[in-house]
């Protein structure tokens, strides 16, 4: 098995989410290494639609695999603004890139969206051991 990576600039949810945060108030969601590693083969992604809205902690969509169906938390709340359609043909994208190819959800963050609970991948790393 290789190393599992919590690259450092994204920010990490205690329910093994991640999010990049952009300068124009936007972000970039997904799952971790963790996460997807945990999961074992994800062969469906259920994510919501564009334009609906969460809170942080919120329920935003389930990964299916071969061993479970996983809820999945926002890390931040905010307004979907695009799905990963890729994830509908190429589910796997979640375990061989999850950072990258298998990001799910790109978001408007509200004005008073709060980040304090999130961790960084040093943080992060350490809850999981």
């Amino acid at each position: 098995m290789s190393e599992l990576t919590y690259p450092a600039d994204v920010l990490y949810h205690s329910e093994h989410t991640w999010v990049l945060i952009n300068d124009d108030n936007t972000a970039v969601v997904g799952i971790t290494d963790f996460a997807q590693d945990q999961l074992g083969e994800v062969a469906f992604v259920d994510l919501p639609s564009v334009d609906d809205h969460f809170d942080a902690g919120e329920e935003f969509g389930t990964v299916e695999s071969i061993k479970a169906v996983s809820s999945l938390y926002m890390p931040v709340s905010g307004t979907v603004t695009e799905i990963n359609e890729g994830l509908e043909d190429a589910p796997e994208d979640v375990n061989t890139s999850p950072y990258k190819d298998g990001w799910m959800l790109r978001m408007t963050l509200d004005a008073d969206a709060d980040k304090s609970q999130l961790l960084s991948s040093e943080a992060y790393a350490e809850k999981i051991k």
